[in-house]
């Protein structure tokens, strides 16, 4: 008998009452930082072969890469390494079958979060900021 009733039923009521978990996220954050830094290495390889080529050229790049917007984007670059160094280091010593359990796992995953920002705040101080 076929379902007469199906325009009332939810399409996937697992979406109305998930709730997303930190270790969902941080394997997000690991593949989105992962992929934005390889468009932060091709900015840092324009700026490379801007240098080579000639000092007008070079303005342009460095000029776009000091504007505010660029500092911006190297400052979440140098986050998104930050990131994912400390993630790689997670998921290294849970290859080593360290911390398995899920309420280590989610120590872990804020660990990676808030070491990462303060990495790449320590790193802003060490280098002298954005100035």
């Amino acid at each position: 008998m076929p379902d007469v009733n199906r325009g009332n039923r939810p399409l996937s009521p697992h979406l109305s009452i998930y709730r997303p978990q930190i270790t969902s996220i941080s394997s997000i954050l690991t593949r989105i930082t992962g992929n934005a830094l390889l468009i932060s290495a091709l900015l840092v390889v324009w700026w490379l072969l801007a240098a080579a080529t000639s000092p007008s050229y070079f303005a342009v790049a460095d000029g776009v890469l000091t504007s505010v917007f660029g500092k911006l984007v190297l400052v979440l670059s140098l986050w998104g390494l930050c990131y994912h160094l400390l993630a790689g280091l997670r998921h290294l010593y849970w290859d080593n079958g360290g911390s398995m359990e899920i309420g280590w796992a989610e120590k872990l995953g804020w660990a990676c979060v808030i070491g990462s920002v303060v990495l790449t705040v320590l790193c802003l101080l060490i280098i002298g900021g954005m100035s």
